[in-house]
């Protein structure tokens, strides 16, 4: 029996069909999408799934791609702060991850619920490794994903962020990804898909890159993310229609005050009404806040997603319960009086939980 299919449907499958047919003229591994097994990858992949769960919905850009995206969360989290918390932005890299495993990643759940304004996609130098791709082939490999983030959120604008230079010196792999920059700027239509190129300003002038900027000469240091950031600032302020985020870290709270920083104890009522209290740490400048709470002898539970307006904030933290459940708490508050008080909401066992909270200085 025949269905009619919904209008609002059509160019959504068609994108796919697209998308399938591109994949079946193709046989190599930078277009198949595929898995990886190991548990970090897997429990990288679920964090993520649940943390597009729970933001989709307000979510403006997504950032997807490996080691050196997912380092917005490591080295990169005050630039983050500064500039993409207030956006509500996702952050969808995993370590290690190649053109391959994002294929797979954005068809099992990482895409699931959102409609950004704009992706940032910066992909494939590991699949740059020795002789695993040709730079043809990893071309074909970043190409399809595009088209399937075209096929997916075709109201997103793509920024296409070339493949950063690696390794100290001239190399065959650094030239290997100019070769791959070169063609790939051609997926850009200047419409739908925006070509960004910056990594000259990771080079000094005899073609070397300083430790200062990638201390392993592939990963990025806080002023590496700092480049990234400001060099795409002007195109995504475009895209999201906003104000344009200043580099000096201008806002209500004056740069270099904070207020929110030092060691607290963090006391919220228990299942049984009674307070649980642990350590809360938290360090700020100006606008830029970041922290954690301790849990247990060694294992702390990172701020994300935070947000300062002079004394009042906003984050969420996440954590594994004993049932495998992933929960997510999503606590505001403000300093009042030399102390922060607040309320933290969760979903427990399918009920919404809202809980009053307070810190006091150690």
């Amino acid at each position: 029996m025949l269905t009619r299919m919904s209008p609002r449907l059509r160019p959504f499958v068609a994108g796919l069909a697209s998308f399938s047919l591109v994949l079946s003229t193709l046989a190599h591994s930078a277009v198949e999408p595929a898995p990886r097994t190991d548990d970090g990858w897997v429990k990288r992949q679920a964090s993520i799934n649940a943390t597009v769960a729970a933001n989709a919905a307000k979510s403006q850009v997504v950032f997807i791609g490996d080691s050196i995206t997912q380092g917005w969360e490591g080295e990169g989290k005050a630039v983050w702060a500064h500039y993409y918390t207030p956006r509500n932005a996702l952050n969808l890299g995993i370590g290690g991850d190649r053109t391959q495993h994002v294929l797979w990643r954005l068809t099992h759940g990482n895409l699931d619920g959102v409609h950004p304004k704009a992706a940032v996609v910066m992909i494939g130098t590991n699949n740059s490794n020795g002789e695993d791709n040709t730079p043809g082939q990893i071309v074909e490999g970043v190409r399809a994903i595009v088209d399937l983030l075209k096929a997916r959120l075709p109201g997103t604008k793509i920024l296409l962020v070339a493949i950063f230079p690696r390794s100290e010196n001239f190399s065959v792999q650094r030239g290997k990804l100019a070769q791959i920059n070169a063609a790939l700027r051609r997926a850009a239509d200047g419409r739908d898909v925006l070509w960004v190129d910056f990594g000259h300003q990771f080079l000094n002038d005899d073609g070397t890159l300083p430790r200062e900027l990638m201390p392993d000469y592939l990963h990025l240091s806080p002023k590496g993310y700092s480049i990234w950031a400001e060099a795409i600032e002007d195109t995504l302020s475009q895209i999201l229609g906003d104000a344009r985020v200043k580099p000096d870290g201008a806002s209500a709270a004056p740069a270099g005050s904070a207020p929110l920083a030092g060691e607290w104890v963090f006391s919220i009522p228990g299942p049984d009404g009674n307070p649980v209290s642990f350590p809360l740490i938290l360090e700020q400048n100006g606008p830029i806040l970041t922290g954690k709470f301790k849990r247990g002898e060694d294992k702390w539970l990172t701020l994300e997603n935070v947000r300062v307006d002079g004394n009042s904030f906003s984050w969420t933290v996440r954590r594994d319960r004993q049932n495998g459940e992933m929960m997510v708490y999503e606590m505001s508050g403000a300093l009042e009086n030399g102390a922060l008080t607040g309320k933290a909401k969760a979903k427990m066992d399918g009920n919404d939980v809202t809980s009053n909270w307070s810190a006091k200085r150690k």
